[in-house]
């Protein structure tokens, strides 16, 4: 059995976590909302046709925000089509995803539901085919005092206190060729400042996340978030980033495993384009990142990943891909890399929550169950709090095509003082186990209170409605600490959560 070393040293951190790093997203795409979050008549649906089993499933996820309403299909949404009596209000064309919109659930509708799933809204406008006057009217409609127009019509609308929308996206991957109104970098800075401006004059304390490049393969990346900060910089709070991983881009599984790094590449470019645009303004602000779009997508092997001819329907399936444990590593090494750059990676959204790309899938009418790719996310949002400390791990290493060699054990550990816990997640990415041995320095009281452990013989394993725990977490065995270092045993091909107490 090969071995790996790191040391464990809470005096040695990289930032504190940002609680908002484990949000998700719920777009109007597919069945994401209508057959996902809402669904009435359903079984397990309350009298508002909220789906009981799938907010179940998001409490047990730990999601702290959620982004909506998109995603491409914000670039053509005319929100005011989405409040009001829904007997009056229209159906419409969305030309994102070639479906129909009924408008049953819009913007009082989702703040009910973030109200019953406990986590914080992140709004995104229009700046596609809409701009600066819509943007700052949604903003006037969610968080102004009653007394101006669009404050009382959700007041009439049943909602007399402001929501006190906190977080909000200007626009979504305006540099796409697929986005309805895409736009240069000097178009979109320019509209963007003005809808920052905007927005800002009717709640100077709101937080504002600017479009970076759709994904790092776009021929804009780079040179976009370079544009785009100069012209909005005096808005800026956040650039976001988008990325998607799909396993039939890489040559091998391998290769697959160690594609999170790719995710470093992107933050680390991001962050030092951000910071070379404060040091020609010579400011001394830093923008943060939003990572709010991430995670694996099967495209080439799901031929409902999108939907581009047909008539226009109501919630088609699209993208609901099935994860395997496969794609739960890869979740788990994307959930390090954001960890890993937690002094600079503020907020972040698994997209989606619910049927596209998802953590969770339902059947109309029947189960809603959780994927594999569901636990490393709801173990790092359980346990991944406090500080992140500094970790380098020395053990053997492989090689691949795109990344050069990398190690075999991905780790990276937590420390959060106030529950006196250090956290250490694992991954091996290898077909042999690797006894871990992680050295404590001060850590004199730190024993082992749980090994976690996500793994399977079939890498292409996954949960269904007929087996929904057919990939769950199981306890490990052996983990312990003594003469100064925890000692584990890191299956193949597997998860792990290690948590101390005594920290």
């Amino acid at each position: 059995m090969s071995g790996a070393r790191l040391t464990l040293d809470p005096a040695f951190t990289v930032g504190a976590v940002d609680p908002r790093v484990y949000g998700s997203f719920v777009e109007h795409m597919g069945r994401a909302v209508y057959g996902g979050i809402y669904e009435p008549g359903h079984a397990e649906a309350d009298e508002d046709g909220w789906r009981g089993d799938v907010l179940g499933h998001v409490r047990e996820m730990g999601v702290t925000i959620v982004r909506y309403p998109g995603g491409n299909f914000v670039s053509g949404y005319d929100w005011e089509d989405g409040i009001g009596p829904r007997a009056e209000r229209p159906a419409k064309l969305d030309l994102a995803w070639r479906s129909l919109e009924s408008n049953a659930v819009g913007t009082d509708d989702f703040m009910r539901w973030a109200a019953l799933a406990g986590v914080e809204p992140m709004f995104a406008v229009n700046l596609g085919t809409r701009g600066p006057d819509a943007a700052r009217a949604l903003l006037e409609y969610c968080n102004g005092d009653p007394g101006s127009y669009w404050a009382d019509r959700r007041v009439a609308n049943g909602v007399r206190e402001p929501y006190g929308v906190k977080l909000w996206c200007l626009g979504n991957e305006m540099d796409g060729p697929w986005q309805m109104g895409q736009k240069t970098p000097a178009e979109y800075g320019r509209i963007a400042a003005e809808a920052g401006k905007l927005m800002r004059l009717v709640d100077p304390d709101i937080e504002l996340v600017l479009c970076g490049s759709s994904n790092i393969h776009m021929p804009t990346f780079g040179t976009w978030e370079d544009t785009v900060l100069d012209l909005a910089w005096d808005v800026a709070d956040y650039i976001s980033l988008h990325s998607y991983w799909d396993p039939d881009e890489f040559a091998a599984r391998a290769d697959y495993l160690a594609s999170p790094h790719r995710a470093d590449r992107m933050i680390e470019a991001v962050v030092a384009t951000a910071d070379a645009v404060a040091a020609r303004k010579r400011s001394r602000k830093k923008v943060m990142l939003s990572y709010d779009e991430w995670n694996v997508w099967h495209q080439l092997r799901n031929p409902h990943h999108t939907r581009t001819d047909g008539p226009f329907a109501e919630a088609p399936p699209l993208g609901e891909d099935d994860h395997t444990v496969t794609d739960a590593l890869v979740v788990g090494g994307l959930l390090l890399s954001l960890l890993r750059h937690c002094d600079r990676v503020k907020v972040a959204c698994q997209a989606q929550l619910v049927n596209v790309i998802p953590f969770i899938r339902t059947l109309d009418g029947g189960p809603a169950w959780r994927q594999p790719s569901f636990y490393p996310f709801a173990h790092a949002a359980r346990y991944g709090r406090g500080e992140v400390l500094r970790v380098h791990v020395d053990g053997p290493t492989y090689a691949t095509e795109e990344e050069g060699d990398v190690p075999v054990i991905d780790a990276l550990a937590t420390h959060d003082a106030e529950s006196g816990t250090v956290t250490l997640f694992a991954i091996n990415r290898g077909a042999e186990s690797v006894a871990l041995e992680a050295v404590l320095r001060e850590l004199p009281q730190a024993a082992v209170a749980e090994h976690l452990v996500l793994a399977d013989d079939d890498l292409d394993a996954g949960n269904t409605p007929e087996a929904p725990d057919r990939v769950v977490p199981r306890a490990g065995s052996g983990a312990r600490v003594e003469d100064g270092a925890l000692r584990a045993e890191l299956a193949p091909y597997s998860w792990n959560v290690l948590r101390l107490s005594g920290a």
